[in-house]
């Protein structure tokens, strides 16, 4: 209850006061490094954030759920699981989850150790797993570091056998004074057109409008593995 009533409070003094806020906040805020900044949130008792609860997780859900029956889809590998929150309603056959967190991970095995379709590991675990569909779901605008962004682009294409889902924004635009672990990207720029091509692009039923809580910056988009000749 007292994460909850945090957040929502920040979310007012946001609303109120706009880029002050955010100039204030970041002041003092200590930031060393993604991967560091998003242990130590779930060590707090934080969360993956408001994209993975509510209507933003059901709007992910559903686009993921009906992509999932449409191709047949049955070896999903997901880079940035979080906590596991919008995972709980989505139907896959196999998933296996990869993120930065050793605590999320830990939390992620205790929450899902009933079903055994699931797996969970360490990021720096991986060891060229593939599966039919690989998963960026609100992780590459958190991803601050040129080589971390980079590496996570080339994992999540490599691991996949036909097709990737990043589910982001796709933009250079930074707002003056937003949070220092978000740092938005042109990422289609940075996408291999000679192996995959962008299949499907799904606009997002709840976009931004200023408010985070209500609208977000992020769409599906879906990229296809092309055909060898």
């Amino acid at each position: 209850m007292k994460i909850i009533k945090n957040l929502k409070k920040s979310q007012i003094l946001r609303k109120l006061f706009g880029p002050l806020y955010l100039h204030i906040k970041n002041r003092f805020t200590n930031f060393n490094d993604s991967s560091t900044y998003w242990d130590k949130r779930y060590q707090r008792g934080g969360n993956s954030g408001a994209g993975s609860y509510d209507k933003f997780a059901i709007f992910k859900a559903e686009t993921i759920n009906k992509f999932l029956n449409d191709h047949n889809i049955n070896t999903v590998i997901e880079f940035g699981c979080g906590d596991g929150n919008q995972l709980s309603l989505i139907n896959y056959k196999y998933y296996s989850g990869f993120d930065v967190s050793e605590t999320i991970i830990k939390k992620c095995k205790e929450k899902f150790s009933h079903d055994k379709t699931k797996k969970f590991y360490q990021l720096q675990a991986y060891n060229g797993q593939c599966a039919d569909l690989t998963l960026s779901l609100d992780v590459i605008y958190h991803l601050v570091e040129d080589t971390v962004y980079r590496k996570h682009l080339n994992q999540l294409f490599s691991a996949s056998k036909n097709f990737v889902i990043i589910y982001s924004s796709n933009t250079n635009d930074q707002e003056t004074y937003q949070s220092k672990h978000v740092r938005h990207r042109l990422f289609l720029t940075d996408i291999d057109n000679n192996q995959w091509e962008l299949f499907n692009v799904i606009p997002n039923k709840y976009p931004y409008d200023g408010n985070e809580m209500k609208g977000s910056p992020a769409n599906f988009f879906i990229f296809r593995k092309k055909t060898k000749l």
